[in-house]
């Protein structure tokens, strides 16, 4: 088998994370490529792993198919059904979860190792052999919807699903991935059977495996549970998402006491050179919980709500800039004001050596603690497998924080802000808006 070796972060404890610390591409006889850390530290195994597709892949009026889809895996596969498949995954307590998002659709597997061919075994029958019984349709789709309904009074909710279908108004990333109450009623067992299909094919295949299993053992289980999937995913080309309706403002009508405030941007993509430094920039303004701008103008000297916070979000086709608070109707106007300032006045200034230096610092140390466990491990290697930076990635990622300087932040921040025309949502009453 081919491979390819990483380093993982060195200040993880030895204890605590694979060891020895290496990340190997390996390529099982059937063609998957697989990123592995063999670690027996404790005789656990996890695997992360993601078709990609997901509910940006749901047919026009149908939102949720792809959501209901992976509902779905664990309830029948094969010649057991739901209650038989549940019992055999807790007779070896093997853990196995599947969900949809809208680039992908993810699953998790976690098991002793010494019951690995019955995790392999019905993993596979999940993703290539599921039943989709017309009873567990009903029942996971009652599921589904009853939590839509709850939805509906929640005000960070609506206050999410409305930016987003206002910011990618005419997209795929615009309908709601979770689904919409009236179109998932109207999916019918030949329509999952479809999706599924189209789906969940190898080559959209993305795998990662941490923990207590040779190459050899990874390689086989894996050709076992993946193997029989069709080769190619047959998905639709979704176009680049840029952001509409900049400059809107919008109410989502709630008689609650407290509004929910969010605010976007046109994002940078994840591979643009300015990435790391918007990623910083951000850390500053927004993105250091109890040290960063936005808390210490909006909550620690106004006491204009708990929590305030900004983050970079980045998807497969589309990027934005995020902001966002929650507090009480009458302090929404001038929460907002203020976050609008500092967003001004960071483009206007820049950021200071000092803040910088802080930024680096915390980034660059906090970076361990995303791979204290082996779970934590198999997420991080999934995403940076997904977003295509490379299995040296965790070998450059702080060579690259400690890279950016003011300048380039600069270059970010006017990149991000400048002549900014945000759209604002607020779901509530608030006053002054």
């Amino acid at each position: 088998m081919r491979s390819a070796d990483a380093t993982l972060p060195k200040s993880v404890p030895a204890a605590r994370a694979a060891s020895p610390a290496r990340v190997r591409e390996l390529v099982t006889p059937a063609g998957l490529v697989v990123w592995h850390v063999e670690d027996y530290t404790v005789p656990v195994v996890s695997i992360e792993f993601a078709f990609l597709g997901g509910a940006a892949q749901d047919p026009a009026g149908r939102a949720g198919l792809a959501n209901l889809v992976a509902g779905l895996l664990d309830e029948g596969a094969g010649d057991l059904g739901a209650e038989a498949f549940q019992e055999a995954l807790e007779e070896k307590a093997i853990e196995l979860s599947f969900d949809a998002s809208r680039d992908r659709v993810d699953g998790s597997l976690r098991f002793l190792a010494e019951h690995a061919g019955r995790a392999f075994e019905l993993l596979g029958l999940a993703v290539s052999a599921p039943r989709f019984e017309t009873g567990a349709i009903d029942r996971v789709r009652a599921q589904i919807i009853a939590g839509l309904k709850r939805d509906e009074s929640d005000p960070n909710v609506r206050a999410r699903e409305t930016l987003q279908s206002r910011a990618y108004a005419g997209h795929p990333y615009g309908r709601s991935a979770d689904g919409v109450i009236a179109e998932l009623a109207a999916i019918d067992r030949d329509l999952v059977l479809a999706q599924h299909g189209r789906l969940f094919a190898r080559d959209a295949l993305r795998i990662v495996a941490v923990g207590a299993i040779s190459a050899e053992a990874l390689a086989a289980g894996l050709d076992r549970a993946f193997a029989n999937l069709p080769a190619g995913a047959r998905l639709d080309a979704i176009a680049p998402a840029a952001m509409q309706n900049a400059g809107l403002r919008e109410i989502v009508d709630l008689d609650i006491p407290q509004s929910t405030l969010l605010l976007a941007l046109p994002g940078i993509a994840r591979k643009d050179p300015l990435h790391m430094p918007a990623m910083v920039l951000n850390h500053i303004l927004g993105g250091g919980s109890f040290t960063s701008r936005l808390w210490t103008e909006v909550r620690e000297k106004r006491g204009l709500a708990y929590s305030v916070w900004s983050m970079l979000a980045n998807r497969r086709h589309g990027a934005l800039f995020l902001a966002g608070t929650a507090t009480s109707n009458e302090r929404v106007a001038q929460s907002l004001a203020v976050i609008l300032d500092e967003i001004e006045r960071i483009t206007r200034e820049g950021a200071g050596a000092e803040e910088l230096a802080r930024a680096k610092s915390y980034l660059t140390g906090s970076y361990a603690l995303r791979f204290d466990t082996s779970r934590k491990i198999a997420h991080q290697l999934l995403e940076i497998r997904i977003e295509e930076l490379g299995i040296d990635y965790i070998d450059r990622r702080n060579d690259e924080v400690n890279a950016v300087n003011l300048d380039s932040m600069a270059e970010a921040g006017r990149r991000l802000f400048a002549d900014a025309r945000p759209l604002i949502v607020v779901a509530g009453r608030p006053q002054g808006i």
